[in-house]
């Protein structure tokens, strides 16, 4: 699959971030949020390719969106929406957080199948793949953790192709993918794991998972 279009969905730390390391990279890349019009900075850093608007036209425009919003605001998708993302790769970069996401938060870190099957629950018709999340957004900018090493970004997904978007768009981002296996095994990178918010290297993270 050839992306050449990115639409983000919640233009915040990481998908803000993101969208601008991608759209350096020579990506097009369409940011939107509740409030397209405070994107501007955002637009401007990523480039001449990069432009905002609402959340709908992002996935719309997009080849793959990425989705980076809070937990809590899954349920808070329009019916119209869900049914545009259906077909669609979707990189799910979000994190349960109880003190934002209250009782939701606490269930999806109980569950077995880790933030990989809840999202795949709440977005039944996405292609997700679980990327991006595990890594803190101080760090993404930079690219390189204290030793200098780049840093390595954990992915799963039960979609081949999901995951081959998803190595693409990290490597291009300056970044060293992991591809860790199927969407249950993210949990192995979800909240409060030993490579969560480390900054670790593709090295480290294969070393402390037990990845060949």
């Amino acid at each position: 699959m050839k992306v050449t279009r990115i639409g983000i969905v919640g233009s915040g730390h990481i998908g803000g971030n993101l969208g601008i390391l991608l759209g350096k990279a020579g990506y097009e890349i369409f940011f939107s949020s509740r409030h397209p019009e405070a994107l501007q900075g955002l637009v401007a850093e990523a480039g001449a390719s990069a432009r905002t608007g609402t959340v709908d036209e992002a996935i719309a425009f997009g080849d793959v969106v990425i989705l980076s919003i809070p937990l809590m605001s899954y349920r808070e998708l329009e019916r119209e929406t869900k049914q545009a993302l259906k077909g669609k790769i979707v990189i799910d970069t979000s994190n349960p957080y109880p003190e934002r996401d209250g009782v939701m938060a606490i269930e999806a870190r109980q569950d077995s199948g880790g933030m990989g099957t809840v999202v795949s629950r709440l977005l039944p018709e996405a292609r997700i793949v679980r990327a991006f999340n595990s890594v803190y957004f101080e760090d993404l900018k930079k690219g390189v953790n204290k030793k200098g090493e780049r840093i390595g970004i954990p992915i799963a997904s039960d979609d081949p192709e999901a995951i081959d978007v998803a190595v693409e768009l990290a490597q291009k981002a300056g970044l060293d993918p992991v591809v860790v296996g199927g969407l249950r095994q993210s949990k192995l990178f979800d909240v409060g794991t030993a490579v969560y918010a480390t900054s670790a290297s593709a090295r480290e993270i294969k070393e402390r998972l037990g990845i060949e």
